[in-house]
């Protein structure tokens, strides 16, 4: 069942989406410098996977052409390329980076914006990318609902017996937010992507947002846990939620003109222990930059120590205890 909508502010956005997507092409510069040839980062992690038990995750960040989707909160694109790689590229990049790191069980293929782009990714290289993979538990890959069609299916027969699981920015399920994101979707076609995917056996997982404009923070926590249930109501059993940073211009203007309020310390500790007491799957809480939201320097790195642990265990562990921060807050 779900839960009852928190309220919204009524006014409309400080920077219009219209007037957003007109200054697009401006904002997304510079980029950083990456090559075509190599995966723009990668690393080894340790994560729960849908058996319950602990893995070794290897993540690699793929090269390639930006998404044409231009989310409104992103800011994947500043690590792409305007331009799509050459044949064989890709390939290459996995490949690379597999061997330089150490070894894993399963592996993420993330590529700031969709795998079965095929301009972000050849076709041809996807029975290439396959062999490589195939020996691996799982495959999980990131790809926007507008783009799931027979293709996945094809790929996931042809890593087998990898297990395909497609990770997909859903974001919230707050329907005036969704439009603000510039996701280019509804939430119709999130549940018809899901739908089409479980259809075929295959896995997904979401992103899903802690802060939203015009919502306060409170209300931004309320919606990220309705989001889980919307999600899980489709059959998802697993949610990835990562706190919002103000790392766009006009999302710091609305900041600064109260009308965006950021995810507190407060608000990410409490989604993590709701959200696992819903018990719809598993739920990670992205850790990348969390120590800007934890500004206490007694209590910050227990606190982070804390969530870190709940990610890997999947359970909920007894709070941080600050006398500094208790006292801030009794004063």
């Amino acid at each position: 069942m779900c839960r009852p909508p928190p309220s919204a502010k009524t006014s409309s956005p400080v920077v219009s989406l219209k007037e957003f997507i007109v200054n697009l092409p401006q904002l997304r510069e510079p980029r950083n410098s990456v090559n075509h040839n190599r995966a723009y980062a990668q690393f080894v992690e340790p994560e729960i996977n849908r058996h319950g038990h602990l893995e070794s995750i290897g993540t690699i960040f793929l090269t390639n052409r930006e998404c044409p989707f231009h989310c409104t909160m992103c800011d994947l694109w500043k690590n792409t390329l305007r331009e799509t790689v050459p044949a064989g590229a890709i390939p290459r990049q996995i490949q690379t980076a597999i061997e330089e790191l150490p070894p894993f069980t399963s592996i993420k293929l993330y590529n700031s914006g969709n795998f079965f782009d095929a301009k972000a990714i050849p076709q041809s290289d996807l029975p290439t990318i396959a062999k490589i993979v195939q020996r691996y538990s799982d495959c999980i890959v990131e790809n926007h609902p507008k783009l799931v069609s027979h293709r996945c299916i094809e790929f996931a027969k042809q890593i087998a017996p990898a297990q395909l699981e497609v990770a997909i920015g859903l974001e919230t399920c707050h329907e005036l937010s969704l439009q603000w994101l510039n996701k280019g979707m509804t939430l119709r076609d999130f549940a018809t992507a899901v739908e089409f995917l479980h259809a075929a056996k295959i896995e997904t997982r979401v992103f899903l947002l802690l802060g939203l404009p015009d919502l306060t923070a409170q209300a931004s926590l309320e919606w990220t846990l309705r989001s889980i249930e919307f999600a899980s109501s489709y059959g998802v059993k697993c949610f990835s939620i990562i706190p919002t940073r103000p790392t766009m211009p006009q999302v710091a203007e609305l900041v600064e003109q109260g009308r965006f309020e950021l995810p507190t310390a407060s608000t990410i500790e409490s989604v993590m222990d709701q959200a696992i007491e819903m018990g719809r799957g598993r739920v990670f809480i992205d850790l990348w930059d969390a120590p800007s939201f934890f500004a206490c320097e007694h209590c910050q790195s227990a606190r982070l120590d804390r969530l870190n642990k709940m990610n890997l265990q999947q359970r909920i562990l007894p709070k941080v205890q600050c006398n500094f921060c208790d006292a801030r807050v009794q004063r």
